[in-house]
């Protein structure tokens, strides 16, 4: 496998540098000298001449240039720039409108095609043709991060998005992705991203690491793409256990080293990072679950249950907003004595008071999860989503499950096991995409039904 890495690796080195040459020669092709920075107006006519230019080395040297000159740019000219990209570069009108009167006129297959390949905006020829580049795909990566952060300011920029995750779902489709397993001794340029790209439980350096790398009941998987090189696109790790957890610390506190005390029955799936914000909204994490899943059941046949320990990252801002109702559909008057200590510090410490709020949150978070919805009919939380949409069944509420100070902002200390039975995933996934149905188990589906008893526990705090 190493070796077979390495020649992938090689390969991949000599058609960069091939790419490089190519380039070299195509700048002096079209008259092109290195060097000076180009400035917005300079990178918007290379875009004009790589989009008019036909010859292959002249556009290799055209989109080098191009790319390199808008990552030297200050962030306000990057938002020109793609601004200017958007506006500057969508689908030919006139065409258009004559090909679209045509197919009306005499409707056919011929001018459908005509309508068709019309309609398509320029920028995603420009996003094709900046991908001659050498690195190219990396920096369009990074070039739809920055759009990302600019999309909510400048409405133009929402259809040069949509150009990028049509482009992106192709060019990273399942087909083109490769499983890696990220172990303590892979490359210290590649654990460095691991530790950099965590988005969940944060690596609090390389001691940290270790401790989720190297007992023998820890795993991190994550993919990879050949246009990539050594950055990984999504990764989730990873804990054999002997039991459902039902809370994060005790895994991510656990000694380098200790030995298991029981033979595994359990995967548990407690971190997912989307490593790439430029990626965002192309779907890996289905992929990955699914695969790793299957290469875990061929290493240990004894593996027998795979659950996620995952947070409730809307949780906390939905019970807010709530709570600031006259009346909620969600909340019983008797539960606000209970939910008010959540605005007193250091409640998830104090015994009494942490007991009387997770009874309160219980059928509380079950209404979140089963029944409140966006105004599209979809839940509210994220990662239920995501899970859900996957196929996952809705397993188990812990509502203290993460009391460090990121869990209980974000979600009062709720964690959710969400569990993958392998015969019953398709037809959750088809349940919930057809009908927006929600697989969850009876335990909590009960806790609906369930009243609080908060009132009981602050009677004795009192």
């Amino acid at each position: 496998m190493a070796r077979r890495r390495a020649g992938a690796t090689a390969i991949v080195s000599f058609l960069g540098d091939l790419l490089l040459n190519i380039a070299d020669r195509g700048r002096a092709l079209v008259g092109l000298r290195r060097a000076a920075a180009l400035g917005v107006a300079d990178i918007l006519r290379l875009a004009d001449a790589l989009m008019s230019n036909r010859g292959e080395a002249s556009g290799v040297a055209l989109a080098r240039d191009i790319l390199s000159g808008y990552a030297a740019l200050s962030e306000a000219d990057k938002t020109a720039v793609l601004i200017g990209f958007a506006e500057g570069f969508g689908p030919p009108m006139d065409r258009l409108k004559a090909a679209a009167e045509a197919f009306l006129a005499e409707p056919d297959p011929r001018r459908a095609a005509a309508v068709f390949a019309c309609a398509e905006p320029r920028r995603q020829e420009l996003v094709r043709r900046l991908n001659l580049a050498p690195g190219a795909t990396y920096a369009l990566v990074l070039m739809r991060a920055d759009l990302l952060e600019r999309k909510a300011a400048h409405p133009a920029l929402a259809a040069f998005d949509e150009d990028f995750v049509h482009l992106f779902s192709a060019w990273f489709n399942r087909g083109f992705l490769v499983l890696r397993q990220i172990q303590w001794s892979s490359p210290a340029s590649i654990l460095e991203k691991i530790i950099r790209y965590e988005a969940v439980h944060a690596i609090a350096g390389w001691d940290d690491l270790r401790r989720r790398l190297e007992p023998q009941d820890r795993r991190l998987f994550a993919f990879f793409h050949p246009a990539l090189a050594d950055e990984p696109l999504i990764f989730v790790e990873v804990a054999l256990t002997d039991s459902v957890p039902a809370a994060i610390q005790p895994l991510l506190d656990a000694p380098s080293g200790q030995a298991a005390t029981k033979a595994p029955t359990t995967a548990v799936f407690y971190s997912i990072s989307n490593a790439q914000k430029g990626l965002a909204g192309i779907s890996f994490g289905n992929f990955l679950i699914k695969q790793v899943v299957e290469d875990l059941k061929r290493e240990t046949p004894g593996l027998t249950t795979f659950v996620t320990l995952s947070p409730a990252p809307g949780f906390a801002a939905w019970l807010a907003e709530e709570r600031a109702k006259p009346a909620s559909d969600f909340i019983l008057p008797e539960d606000a004595r209970a939910l008010a200590l959540l605005d007193k510090p250091g409640w998830a410490h104090k015994s009494g008071a942490a007991e009387a709020v997770e009874r309160a949150l219980a059928p509380i978070a079950a209404a979140y999860f089963l029944r409140a919805r966006t105004p599209s009919g979809k839940p509210v939380d994220p990662v239920a989503r995501f899970h859900l949409g996957n196929g996952a069944r809705l397993d188990r509420l812990n509502p203290l499950g993460d009391r460090s100070p990121r869990g209980l902002a974000q979600s009062h200390g709720l964690m959710v096991n969400y569990r993958y039975e392998l015969a019953e995933i398709e037809q959750n996934h088809e349940a919930f995409a057809a009908r927006g149905e929600i697989a969850a188990s009876s335990a909590v589906r009960k806790l609906l039904r369930g009243k609080s008893v908060a009132s009981d526990l602050l009677a004795s705090l009192s």
